[in-house]
């Protein structure tokens, strides 16, 4: 029998010598050469004021590089057909890991993306129909509204051997309604808003936008058709002229000897205006759009997407339809009483993906609700559900803020689901500002000190203890807590509510009142946006703010996207004698080299594409003979380098004395980015940057009624601070401010409270609370007053 024998452990496994991801130099947008060690399988939260660098060290350098070494592993041809990214600008990342990255970004407003085909449970769905619905009406695909029924017959050639002709017919049943396409809603184009049927189209009938009588892709395409009469006024048509001028479908015509394609009017209207992004249109295509067509629910599907025989197979009484419509947790109880040995593997998956929804705290909403309207802290975490129960270990998850959107009683069950991805033996690395989020890292990382280029710098590295006491902003500002007002303002007015009932809001009754600073809060899912927006329609004297993405590319910077740049071009110009249109990277001032882009790019297929700096213009984007135009002894690529705060100066007074272009630095300056160079990309900025420039941009709006959505998104704690003295000054200048808001010190700072709940989705969509933060406090009857509370410390 063996002796068993005492020894010492033996030394570690030189395979577990790997714990940490080193960075060394990183220098991606405003990073410093920081190098900084993450440990592995822990928590770390990356903080700092907004614009510090977090997303640029973290999304642009750590989870950038990790998926460009996985996209290598794949083959070239593989590799042609996906984004290719180019190497950050680091010295050396040692110890990566798998990255999965879980970002804000707004998923896809195709309209025919919802909740349901985001996450996999409608393809679940649509099996689980398909084996258990009665009347039986064909595979999976007869349950789903992204495919249309086909039916085809006749001849095809079989090269096989001999050639030979043989019959065949093939049938593709697809659950799609016919009538709206899938889309639920049907758009209706008012014909008076696209001609004058008065005139002829030789006269100028068209009221389109854009469409100028000599224009050769529109209007000479019609009158010289051949189709048409252009000279008869449109109200003479025959029939048949009107249904080819209408319904026509598209078919080649040749025009002054060139090759053109003839359409009708209403499909060429559908494939112009209506298949683009609302949001992304010119604000006057925009509103000619919102003049010219309804939108109403399909009448043969109502608005189910569905056709007439996928609505008509049911389980348990219920259709696909019925199913999708319901609140997920109320599906997930349904589901779980679904006893079918057949499909029982099925059905637990289907379940698991259900009581995840549940789960992370979105069991208000339904699968079939459009993607594009969920807010980026509802998107993410949708995002979210596919990893919970995944099987991957020693992955590294990147989070951007998982708490946007969420009210203090939702945060801590956010904060468990982080802990459990990590428990999991997963890297979990996290961009947040929230103190209940940081309190839980194992391991904290903050950058600054300032932002922009006063940021880019590791201030401080440890734990949340050492944080505390580190004396960075963060820490100074960590244990904040707002007080409550001694004294409130008086209404001036109010704003009545009478009857809401958008989506789940139950008949509300509500007067807001006006002159004051009003926040409307409640748990996520409560019908806030509901109120809010439903109710409280952008228009002359509203001014609405919500959380969309601003758009733009690499060309757009501050200075285009806020106006700013026609004073400063126009100065230029009245100062040299010469054309604003010189001063434009966009338009004849452009570098010819690099078309005023300030840098070459160079496409290397599947590899990284290369951007070298033009060597014409040395990266300043214009013309050599632009920049020998001076204003107060600065060219134009000087004062596109310059700060929000030193063009604020600059423009200020003096030669380059420019009031217009003074009124938006001003306003630059008082949402906190004094910091941003004039001429930055739109490309390079974080969310909370793109929130405030997307406030500063709005304050020149004449309204009386500012209505902002979670305007603290993205913002450090210090910032928070700077916000509400914004807040107080838009009220004090006789505005009325509406916040839709979850942060405890802007419900502190508010003059009136109005909470909805008590719960989300039908559990909420009442009215639990209005007065003021003082009076919430003293209640504590709602779950916002219970936390308000404990913030303030009574």
């Amino acid at each position: 029998m063996a002796k068993r024998t005492e020894r010492q452990s033996p030394a570690p496994h030189i395979a577990d010598n790997h714990d940490l991801i080193r960075v060394h130099g990183a220098r991606v947008n405003n990073l410093k050469d920081v190098s900084i060690e993450i440990p592995k399988r822990r928590l770390t939260v990356f903080t700092g004021v907004s614009g510090s660098g977090k997303s640029s060290l973290v999304f642009n350098t750590i989870a950038a590089e990790s998926q460009r070494l996985i996209n290598e592993t794949y083959s070239s041809f593989v590799q042609g057909f996906m984004p290719t990214l180019a190497r950050p600008e680091v010295d050396v990342l040692d110890g990566l890991t798998t990255a999965i990255i879980v970002d804000q970004q707004r998923m896809g407003a195709d309209p025919r993306s919802t909740v349901g085909t985001a996450t996999d449970a409608n393809a679940m769905l649509r099996i689980l129909f398909s084996r258990l619905g009665k009347p039986h009406i064909g595979s999976p695909s007869a349950y789903a509204f992204n495919v249309a029924s086909v039916r085809a017959s006749g001849a095809i050639t079989v090269e096989r051997g001999a050639k030979r002709t043989v019959k065949a017919t093939f049938n593709r049943t697809g659950g799609m309604c016919p009538r709206c396409e899938g889309r639920g809603a049907v758009s209706d184009i008012d014909l008076t808003q696209l001609y004058d049927d008065s005139k002829s189209i030789a006269e100028g009938a068209f009221t389109i936008p854009g469409w100028k009588s000599d224009s050769w892709w529109t209007v000479r395409t019609y009158a010289e058709s051949g189709f048409l009469d252009p000279n008869k006024p449109i109200a003479q048509f025959t029939r048949k002229e009107m249904r080819d001028f209408l319904h026509h479908e598209p078919i080649k015509v040749k025009v002054e000897g060139v090759n053109l394609t003839y359409e009708g009017l209403i499909p060429k209207i559908q494939k112009s205006f209506l298949s683009k992004d609302r949001e992304a249109m010119q604000p006057h295509i925009r509103e000619f759009v919102d003049r010219a067509v309804t939108f109403t629910t399909c009448p043969d599907c109502a608005g189910t997407r569905l056709s007439e025989a996928a609505r008509s197979s049911k389980i348990k009484r219920k259709s696909i339809a019925d199913a999708c419509a319901m609140e997920i947790r109320d599906l997930a109880e349904w589901v779980r009483g679904l006893r079918e040995p057949p499909v029982a593997p099925l059905l637990t998956a289907l379940q698991d993906t259900l009581d995840s929804f549940v789960e992370i705290g979105l069991g208000y909403l339904s699968l079939d609700r459009s993607s594009g309207t969920l807010s980026g802290g509802e998107a993410q975490r949708v995002k979210m559900i596919r990893h919970l129960g995944s099987s991957l270990t020693d992955v590294t998850y990147v989070f951007d803020e998982p708490t946007v959107g969420l009210h203090p009683h939702d945060i801590q069950r956010m904060n468990d689901l982080l802990l459990r991805l990590r428990n999991k033996g997963n890297t979990v690395l996290v961009v947040e500002h929230k103190p209940e989020t940081i309190a839980i890292a194992d391991h904290v990382v903050d950058l600054g000190p300032g932002a922009g280029t006063a940021g880019g710098t590791v201030c401080f590295e440890g734990t949340v203890e050492g944080l505390r006491v580190a004396g960075t902003i963060t820490g100074r500002h960590f244990d904040d807590r707002a007080t409550l007002k001694e004294t409130v303002r008086k209404p001036t007015g109010a704003l009545e509510i009478r009857g809401a009932t958008t989506h789940n809001l139950r008949d509300v009754d509500v007067d807001v009142p006006l002159g004051v600073l009003t926040v409307v809060t409640g748990v996520a899912g409560s019908g806030k946006s509901s109120l809010v927006h439903g109710s409280i329609p952008a228009g002359e004297d509203v001014v609405s703010i919500d959380q969309g993405a601003i758009r733009g590319s690499r060309r757009s910077n501050p200075a285009t996207y806020t106006g700013l740049l026609d004073p400063i071009r126009k100065a230029f110009a009245k100062a040299n004698g010469v054309k604003p249109a010189l001063f434009s990277a966009n338009s004849e001032g452009a570098c010819p080299n690099c078309n005023g882009a300030g840098v070459i790019y160079t496409d290397l297929a599947m590899m990284a594409g290369v951007a070298t700096v033009c060597e014409e213009c040395e990266g300043k984007r214009f013309q050599a003979s632009v920049l020998e135009y001076h204003l107060g002894g600065r060219d134009i690529s000087e004062v596109l380098a310059m700060s929000v705060t030193e063009a604020e100066e600059f423009f200020g007074a003096g030669e380059a004395h420019t009031p217009a272009a003074h009124r938006v630095l001003d306003r630059l300056a008082d949402v906190g980015l004094g910091y941003l160079s004039l001429g930055q990309p739109l490309t390079t900025l974080s969310g909370g940057e793109r929130q405030r420039l997307k406030l500063a941009t709005h304050m020149a709006g004449k309204g009386g009624v500012y209505v902002l959505d979670e305007p603290t998104t993205g913002l450090h704690l210090a910032d928070v601070e700077q916000l509400l003295g914004l807040l107080d000054r838009l009220v004090d200048s006789g505005k009325s401010v509406i916040v839709v808001e979850h942060h405890q010190a802007v419900m502190a700072h508010a003059d009136w409270i109005i909470d909805l709940g008590p719960g989300a989705g039908h559990d909420g969509g009442q009215i639990v609370f209005e007065g003021t933060p003082a009076d919430l406090v003293a209640a504590r009857s709602t779950l916002t007053g219970e936390h308000l509370a404990e913030y303030v410390g009574t």
